[in-house]
């Protein structure tokens, strides 16, 4: 079974105090379990590591090792086109109040069938609502 994976567990890799067990082991058994990400996954690394280099918590070169690290990882981008999934993320988004962002994450693991890991309740909660397996991270 794939995972999709999410921003926030990517992002406690690249942030230490976010660090978990459960996130280093999910980093550890990431090549056997075929991650997926949507395609604003990518822009959402980058906007997050942006704003972390502007607010001080990281150096320009922190920034780099980061996204090297993150680039390195054997994700799948998923190539669906966002306006023919748009209509299935609104309705999650509506039906579970999240954001458009956080329903596409979800819509692509009930679409693939996979699982997903995140650190976010509020998406934990509609993908067990929606039947969606969870990885711990």
């Amino acid at each position: 079974m794939s995972l999709v994976l999410d921003c926030s567990v990517a992002l406690a890799w690249c942030f230490r105090d976010e660090a978990s067990e459960a996130g280093d082991a999910l980093l550890d058994d990431l090549p056997e379990l075929a991650p997926l990400v949507p395609a604003l996954w990518h822009l959402e690394i980058g906007n997050v590591l942006l704003m972390a280099e502007r607010r001080g918590r990281i150096t320009s070169a922190q920034l780099q090792e980061h996204l090297a690290l993150l680039r390195g990882l054997p994700l799948e981008t998923d190539d669906e086109a966002p306006a023919r999934t748009l209509p299935a993320v609104l309705a999650l988004a509506g039906g579970h109040r999240l954001t458009a962002y956080d329903a596409a994450y979800l819509e692509l693991a009930v679409r693939r069938g996979a699982s997903l890991a995140t650190r976010d309740s509020a998406l934990a909660r509609a993908a067990r609502s929606v039947g969606v397996k969870l990885r711990q991270a």
